[in-house]
């Protein structure tokens, strides 16, 4: 059975996982794609470089972006937010984002696009050094629904 997951689970969903899939939409074209993040005070922060997406959401900065955490087939959350994309260029703002990434819990098997820098796993000195976009989701809205299931339907009696 779906159910809806409350704010405190959403919340929970939001800080616990660190891929999602971001959704944008420009020139008559939507475009999803899995992306790495971090979730602090109220924001999803990326780092990313330009190209595709950014394009897209310089020209309609309004996002969905979806996060979900299985278990299995029968056993899941799923996350939707939607948004606004705002690019992070003041000095102060890009390096508490750059932070809040660098804060995440990475797997040690994780793609370079995950590791800010040349010094991962280690934080550089100078956080100027990472280059790239960082953005945020300036988040409006946010619903979550969940199956809970302990058995397969197939056999249910």
């Amino acid at each position: 059975m779906i159910e809806t997951l409350n704010e405190q689970e959403i919340e929970s969903v939001l800080k616990e996982r660190i891929m999602g899939h971001l959704g944008c939409h420009a020139d008559e074209k939507t475009y999803v794609i899995p992306i790495s993040y971090a979730y602090a005070d109220g924001d999803i922060y990326i780092h990313t470089t330009e190209g595709t997406k950014i394009t897209a959401l310089r020209k309609n900065p309004r996002v969905c972006f979806q996060v979900d955490d299985r278990n299995n087939m029968g056993n899941w959350k799923s996350v939707i937010v939607w948004g606004e994309y705002q690019e992070i260029t003041k000095e102060e703002e890009r390096n508490a984002a750059l932070k809040a990434l660098i804060a995440r819990h990475l797997p040690i098997l994780s793609s370079d696009t995950t590791h800010l820098g040349g010094t991962w796993p280690f934080i550089p000195e100078n956080l100027n050094s990472i280059g790239g976009i960082v953005f945020r989701i300036l988040i409006e809205e946010k619903s979550g629904k969940c199956e809970k299931n302990h058995f397969s339907p197939a056999f249910a009696v």
